[in-house]
């Protein structure tokens, strides 16, 4: 049998078939394969024979392209078997038995009181962040068509259909496999920012909006099985986007992209809510004559009629019946609002909100609250989730930009100052401290000057707009130093901030190791600036903090950035508390281990105590957002399994016993295993062996976002993003970002400290969340990892003593980790532990085994004569890898 799924030989899947998932995968493999029949036969017995390379006359194009849609058709599976049995799970045990649910996390606390849940709950935000990373190959189109063979399969599950009924939904589930396959899944040329801004608007379009009161409704049914009675609160959830706000490294993002996010974001939610108002009021059908309205509730829905009624709503419509004349009047201001035109228009979203509460109360003082519980609360909801805006919209940008863009606006004025030197420190804090400003001509200042000041120009205009969270904070990525800080809020005066106080949060973000270490004494820098210290503290004693886990891992392997990360939080809740300030962490997480990515359940568990604090920011990337959100279930999920998440810590008030021989082991162990890492990216002719053994140059052809895959010309390991980083050794299966440097450092670790470290580390793995973490996350990254295939690419690499040299240390790192791991866990193979994932992944190592024969074989041809090569079967070879491995960067 074929490890690509159910097998890729009917017969074979149908004698397997033990449950609902494998059925499933059955029926989806007898689609499919009609499908390649019909389109591509030729490929066919290739396909369904599964072993050895590819046979020297087989065009790839159409064998890469059918698995790749199989490989789809597994997740999609996967994915609605996962759904079904949280389902059956609830309706059989109850919500507190389903992982991840409000219910569940309540349950582990048995004597919280009321009173200690609402303050909890009252404190909980947190927020999804999406982003446009290069790190999703499929168009909208595709996505769309895998959304809808996902509802196909949901209808499939009632078992209300006749043999005739349900023959058609599989004709249409085979109809939609096949329009994958005239679709195509490259993308012909690269997204623009506009192209990006649209595919995460249709996120909220297919599923979030929908899912945001479902979750609420979780939220509400958690609390009242528990307290017997409802909450007046709910879970705050957040979302944020970069998606036309990120210009990091990216210079087709501008001023004018980032207004067009902002405009068609809230075009998005008002066009959502005059449609969600006119099927609102086209079932609010009650007579004044028959449901009598208390006058105090009548007055209420007069005055919201009167509001409307100058803007389209015709003023007389539908006579006596007072509920649907109001609930059309909000609909006319909300499409005034949308339209900007009329003087019926909303001027804020608190306006909007508090009309649909008086309609909401009026229906409940006619006894109709399960009416307004069905019709309004859902919108209400909405509303102040998304406002008028669907998501907040960050701003990045490099540091390295606003220094050249303070120094120029200063070579303008006529001063030309080294960045770095105490002559440079004290302008800037005099300019700040000061009541005036020198005038600068912009016409005189260069483009990217102007660009920035044009940007932080509109982020004022955004706060003073109808929903002043529009617009988010300006993330500084790259932070070095208070300086770097100092000169965001210094542009920000320059752009007419004003001087005492502004009107705008500067967010650092910190990436590499260094610059972790040294985030607290920066903080403490900056709020000792009187203008930064009384700006950040005006939005309270929260300051938001983003932790890069990519650059941290690119410059110190996996191991060493998990023990900086978690150092790093703890120092600077320590460095703000000497401020009366407490942290807001935004974790800038991928969606591979080496990116951060994690069970968002057991990462947020393993975060510090005391620095969530019931508030969390996650961003959330490319192949990520689409695995998350593409469906109403899935999201639903999702944002309940990182909402209760949250919840548990934050209720979790059982005090933490301290472990200083914890804390000294991982320190030894993350220097080891850094030392070990860097040690490797240091061999002679490192570059060459990571350029040549992997197809990180040719990444750069595959056109999935519209980032460049460097933040400059340059070719050094600095100067390359963490995302092509990751993506070349995931590629290349080597993922050494994702457990290089760990056997180096726990057989140091038992050689030195002996039978006792052998105890300590035992202990560390039951007791310890982190140290358990890393663990779970390095042994599933070896299991992916092969170090046959590794050596397939390493042959690509001309210089045999180099290649040899590095290659070696690689394997005998890889093979000594596996050893300590075993030891470790006491078990005999690697990924025993995760029988699921083991699982997952034995459908598709076989076909991918043939696809990285043929990728090597592709980059060889192409390297040697480049004029002659077609790209794309190189390129679907990429996307087909990313695709089986479930993660690109």
């Amino acid at each position: 049998m074929n490890a690509t799924g159910a097998a890729l030989a009917p017969e074979s899947a149908v004698k397997t078939r033990v449950g609902y998932a494998d059925g499933l995968r059955a029926d989806l493999y007898e689609l499919w394969r009609k499908v390649i029949a019909h389109r591509a036969p030729q490929v066919l017995p290739v396909l369904e024979n599964g072993q050895g390379p590819l046979p020297a006359d087989t065009d790839p194009v159409p064998f890469l392209q059918a698995l790749n849609i199989w490989f789809h058709l597994l997740k999609i599976a996967e994915e609605n078997a996962e759904m079904r049995a949280r389902r059956r799970t609830e309706t059989r045990e109850g919500p507190d038995a389903v992982e991840g649910s409000f219910a569940r996390a309540m349950a582990q606390f048995p004597d919280m009181s009321e009173d200690e849940f609402s303050g909890a709950a009252r404190t909980l935000s947190v927020g999804p962040t999406l982003t446009a990373h290069p790190t999703e190959a499929k168009r909208v189109t595709v996505l769309e068509i895998h959304r809808r063979i996902y509802r196909s399969l949901v209808a499939l599950e009632t078992q209300r259909w006749t043999p005739h009924e349900r023959a058609e939904v599989m004709a249409d589930i085979e109809s939609e496999i096949d329009l994958l396959w005239l679709t195509g899944e490259l993308r012909l040329e690269r997204p623009t920012p506009q192209d990006e801004i649209e595919w995460g608007l249709q996120f909220f379009r297919d599923s979030l909006f929908d899912a945001v009161p479902q979750l609420y409704d979780r939220f509400q049914a958690a609390v009242e099985g528990r307290f017997d009675r409802g909450s007046g609160g709910h879970p705050c959830i957040r979302f944020h986007s970069w998606i036309g706000g990120d210009r990091d490294g990216n210079p087709n993002v501008t001023a004018d992209v980032t207004e067009r996010a902002i405009a068609r974001a809230r075009a998005t939610i008002l066009d959502r809510y005059e449609a969600d108002l006119t099927r609102a009021a086209s079932h609010a059908s009650i007579s004044a004559t028959i449901a009598a309205v208390p006058p105090a509730a009548l007055n209420d829905l007069h005055a919201v009629i009167q509001a409307g009624n100058t803007a389209r709503a015709p003023r007389h419509a539908n006579p006596g019946e007072v509920f649907r004349q109001a609930i059309s009047a909000i609909g006319s201001r909300i499409a005034a609002t949308r339209d900007q035109a009329g003087a019926a228009h909303y001027i804020q979203v608190a306006d909007f909100i508090a009309d649909l509460r008086r309609v909401e109360t009026a229906l409940a003082a006619v006894d109709a609250g399960r009416l307004a519980a069905r019709l309004i609360r859902p919108i209400r909801w909405r509303a102040e989730v998304f406002g008028f805006r669907t998501f907040t919209l960050d701003i990045r940008q490099n540091s390295t930009v606003t220094t050249r863009a303070l120094a120029d606006i200063w070579q303008c004025a006529g001063a030309t100052l080294d960045y770095g030197t105490s002559e440079w420190s004290r302008r800037l804090r005099a300019e700040l401290g000061g009541a005036d400003l020198p005038w600068v001509d912009r016409a005189a200042l260069a483009s990217e000057t102007r660009e920035l000041l044009q940007l932080l120009d509109l982020m004022r205009e955004a706060r003073l707009g109808a929903d002043r969270h529009a617009i988010g904070p300006f993330i500084l990525s790259m932070t070095r130093s208070c300086d770097d800080l100092l000169a965001v809020f210094l542009l920000a005066r320059y752009a007419g901030f004003g001087a005492e106080k502004l009107d705008l949060r500067v967010v650092p973000l910190f990436e590499t190791i260094e610059d972790l270490r040294a985030a607290p004494q920066i903080l403490d820098e900056l709020l000792n600036v009187p203008l930064a210290r009384r700006s950040l503290k005006a939005a309270g004693d929260l300051v938001e903090i983003m932790l890069g886990y990519s650059d941290s891992n690119k410059d110190g392997g996996f191991v060493c950035s998990t023990w900086e990360l978690e150092k790093a939080q703890r120092n600077i809740a320590r460095a703000l508390a000497g401020h009366g300030l407490r942290p807001e962490f935004f974790h800038g997480r991928g969606g591979s281990v080496s990116r951060g990515g994690a069970p968002t359940e057991r990462a947020i568990a393993a975060q510090p105590r005391d620095t969530i604090n019931g508030r969390l920011r996650t961003t959330e990337q490319g192949e990520v957002v689409s695995s998350k959100f593409a469906n109403r279930g899935t999201a639903l999920r999702n944002l309940e399994l990182l909402a209760s998440s949250v919840l548990a810590q934050s209720l979790d008030s059982r005090p933490q016993l301290a472990r200083p021989e914890f804390n000294d082991a991982l320190e030894a162990l993350s220097g080891i295993s850094q030392t070990a890492y860097c040690t490797l990216l240091r061999q002679p002719g490192f570059i060459d062996y990571f350029q040549q053994a992997s197809p990180v140059e040719e990444l750069a052809m595959l056109k999935m976002g519209s980032r460049p895959a460097r933040r400059s010309g340059a070719q050094t390991l600095d100067d390359l993003r963490a995302i092509p980083w990751v993506f070349a050794w995931s590629q290349n299966r080597h993922l050494i970002t994702g457990w290089y440097g760990f056997g180096t450092a726990l057989a140091s670790f038992r050689r030195v400290r002996g039978a006792e470290g052998d105890r300590l580390l035992a202990e560390m793995f039951r007791h310890s969340r982190l140290f358990r973490l890393i663990v779970d996350e390095v042994e599933k990254s070896l299991y992916h990892a092969d170090m046959d295939i590794a050596a397939r690419y390493a042959s690509l690499v001309p210089d045999a003593a180099g290649r040899n040299a590095i290659f070696d240390r690689i394997r005998r790192a890889h093979e000594q980790s596996c050893i300590e791991l075993r030891a470790l866990t006491g078990t005999s193979e690697i990924g025993e532990r995760f029988p699921n994932m083991r699982a997952r992944f034995e459908r598709v190592r076989g076909e991918l085994g043939r696809i990285h024969d043929l990728q090597v074989n592709l980059l060889s041809r192409s390297r040697q004569t480049p004029q002659d090569m077609d790209a794309t079967p190189l390129l679907q070879s990429m996307n087909c890898i990313a695709t089986g491995l479930g993660w690109t960067g």
